[in-house]
């Protein structure tokens, strides 16, 4: 039995996001399968790289900064990326879990 989307959980947006675009995903959200205009969208025909879960809609906006870290630092990080590639992700990451965690300070 093919589920419907209004059988799932209704999908909330994220707090952190616009109003506006919080608003549109709602909308989005809110309509029937039958009202969704897919004329625009090609037909899926590679599933090898689907994964399965909510996807994540919001991408922050990422900015090109110079800053200036310990070389030990630097070199953890890189060392502990695989291939030495990503190791800016990771301290993007570490610096968004300090934020989370400091953010009502």
């Amino acid at each position: 039995m093919k589920k419907n989307r209004a059988d799932a959980a209704p999908a909330v947006p994220a707090a952190d996001l616009p109003d506006q675009l919080r608003d549109q995903l709602r909308a989005l959200a809110a309509l029937r399968d039958e009202e969704i205009d897919l004329t625009e969208m090609p037909e899926v025909r590679d599933w090898s790289q689907a994964r399965r879960g909510p996807p994540s809609l919001y991408r922050p906006v990422k900015e090109v900064v110079t800053i200036r870290l310990d070389a030990d630092v630097l070199h953890w990080f890189r060392d502990h990326a695989a291939g030495g590639r990503g190791y800016q992700t990771r301290i993007n990451a570490a610096l968004r879990a300090y934020m989370d965690q400091h953010r009502n300070d």
